[in-house]
């Protein structure tokens, strides 16, 4: 409870914030905010071109990933990344904010906290790359670390000694319990086609245990999906393309199970929640997040990359009880008690901060010549 915040919110800028998601961090961003929002705060979101216009984003340049299929080189990309991160903080230090929510990957908005004037509150989720590391060990004592999950917290220990855990969640009304799976006991995977998200061995797997599988997610034409997925796909596969949310949680709810096969240590893994909520196990590998979200009654993990031990898994996970999965999801996964916790950090921090300046969106259009 309390007066509402003025909270800006600094986002990836790879992929526009909207649906269908390129991505969890997208998706969490989108969530983040609709529901602050929701709650009453005043949000100015700063994204990508082409983010979901309900939120009323401020577009600080075109995105930048690779999946806008923009030919330019990584020298070209990291230098509109740079110009656009810096048009953020001149917008957000000329701004009327109590807090900033950074909640993107690059070290700028890090070294030039102090010109935001601002509590900054930065959510750490990624295993250290640099220069992000260096720009997270620089700050660490002048702003607020979240990390979204325990095994997060540890990878980044030595840099930032004690994180404050606050785990993703999902909107549990966006994934509806099902309890009873289609009627064939198909198996489900979900996320980017890429190779370290291991569809491969999912396919694999499903096929090894003698379950059929369907998968969904954003690919592009490339040596993976050449190599990797197409020679695999037969009648067994399914591939529904990429969904938008409501059909990814119908595709879930009638799986008898889900596969989550990371070929990294997941952070955290919204599709094991999402998975969870419908009431539909998961099988994984051990890695990661995963065991933190799952507990021993809503999945059943094995040895990472090893295919015969995922199909046992697999197996298992789909005789276990969905309500129980739903039971897990509901105390571990709820949005709502995310946004509790966020609340929680942004008025610890905020006291009787206040100021009234230019509004950001005339600022960042001024920067950009608009």
């Amino acid at each position: 409870m309390g007066a509402p915040l003025k909270i800006a919110v600094i986002s990836h800028l790879k992929y526009p914030i909207r649906q269908p998601y390129l991505g969890g961090l997208e998706k969490h961003t989108h969530l983040m905010t609709r529901l602050l929002i929701q709650r009453g705060h005043e949000v100015t979101l700063f994204a990508s071109a082409g983010s979901d216009p309900a939120l009323g984003p401020v577009a600080v340049c075109p995105p930048t990933g690779e999946a806008t299929g923009d030919p330019v080189g990584d020298a070209a990309i990291d230098a509109a990344e740079e110009a656009a991160y810096a048009v953020i903080v001149e917008a957000i230090a000329g701004g009327d904010f109590d807090v900033v929510h950074n909640n993107c990957l690059h070290s700028l908005p890090l070294y030039r906290r102090a010109e935001m004037g601002l509590p900054m509150v930065t959510v750490l989720h990624t295993p250290p790359f640099e220069p992000f590391e260096d720009g997270v060990r620089d700050a660490a004592g002048d702003m607020t670390v979240l990390s979204v999950s325990r095994t997060l917290a540890a990878e980044w220990r030595d840099i930032v000694p004690d994180p404050i855990v606050v785990g993703n969640g999902i909107e549990l009304s966006s994934f509806p319990f099902s309890p009873t799976p289609g009627p064939d006991g198909h198996a489900f995977w979900s996320g980017r086609i890429v190779p370290e998200k291991g569809l491969h061995l999912a396919i694999d797997a499903a096929r090894r245990a003698g379950v059929k599988l369907e998968f969904a997610g954003p690919r592009k034409p490339g040596r993976y999906w050449s190599e990797e997925i197409a020679p695999r796909l037969g009648p067994d596969t399914i591939d529904l393309g990429h969904l938008a949310q409501p059909d990814l949680a119908r595709a879930i709810g009638r799986a008898r199970a889900v596969l989550v096969t990371p070929r990294w240590e997941e952070p955290f893994g919204l599709v094991v929640a999402e998975a969870i909520a419908c009431g539909t196990p998961v099988a994984g590998f051990r890695r990661g997040a995963l065991s933190d979200i799952l507990g021993p009654e809503a999945g059943r993990l094995a040895v990472p990359d090893d295919v015969e031990d995922l199909a046992r898994a697999l197996r298992e996970a789909m005789m276990l009880d969905r309500a129980a999965c739903r039971a897990r999801a509901e105390a571990t996964v709820d949005a709502e008690t995310m946004i509790d916790r966020y609340e929680a950090v942004y008025r610890s921090l905020v006291g009787g901060i206040g100021r009234r300046r230019e509004a950001p969106r005339e600022l960042v259009l001024d920067a950009l010549g608009q």
